[in-house]
């Protein structure tokens, strides 16, 4: 997808994801055969549950069957949330991933596997599990010290067995409808195809 295109889509739906209570994450255009598909990540910081996901698809859908953003031609759009395993790229993924068990790559060239304990603006306070029956410890992370950073999944934390569960479930995304734009017929999987 060109730059322009990617500006252009962020441009026409941010506002509208936005609107809906949610941030708009990523955009990517995929061609897959003949065919394209717009793949749309959203998320809030209380996540955003498949009836979120379903709304905000039929918004973006009507925007852009109203819109040439993705020019002539059939795509698919899906709309989902970025998953169990997100990258943390922004201050409010680090946020919302507070308490989760996250990867760092860091930039001296170390990797470091510690939970979010605390976010502020200068960086994170960590706890790093212990080793072969040792206690857990904690560290400051400054946010210029990573590289990279990942989410964690995790299945045997004894704790709090929740937090996965909650965040896989907001892992779902919905295929919604197959659009096209020409003059002579429009597809949406929530209505029957006229017969030619």
């Amino acid at each position: 997808m060109s730059t322009t295109q990617s500006e252009r889509l962020r441009e026409l739906l941010e506002p509208l994801v936005a609107s809906q209570g949610l941030d708009l994450e990523e955009i990517a255009v995929d061609s897959v055969g003949r065919r394209r598909v717009l793949r749309v990540v959203v998320d809030s910081d209380a996540g955003a549950d498949l009836d979120r996901i379903a709304d905000v698809s039929r918004a973006l859908s009507a925007k852009l069957d109203e819109s040439d953003a993705m020019g002539e031609g059939e795509y698919t759009l899906e709309v989902g949330t970025p998953g169990a395993e997100r990258s943390l790229t922004q201050h409010r993924h680090y946020v919302r991933a507070t308490d989760r068990l996250v990867r760092f790559q860091l930039h001296e060239g170390g990797e470091l596997v510690a939970r979010i304990l605390a976010v502020d603006e200068e960086g994170l306070d960590l706890e790093v599990p212990g080793v072969k029956g040792r206690k857990a410890t904690t560290r400051r992370l400054p946010f210029g010290d990573i590289d990279k950073a990942r989410v964690q999944v995790e299945f045997n934390r004894k704790d709090d067995s929740t937090a996965d569960t909650k965040n896989d479930a907001n892992a779902k995304s919905t295929k919604t409808n197959t659009n096209t734009k020409n003059t002579t017929n429009t597809k949406n999987n929530n209505t029957k195809e006229e017969e030619a």
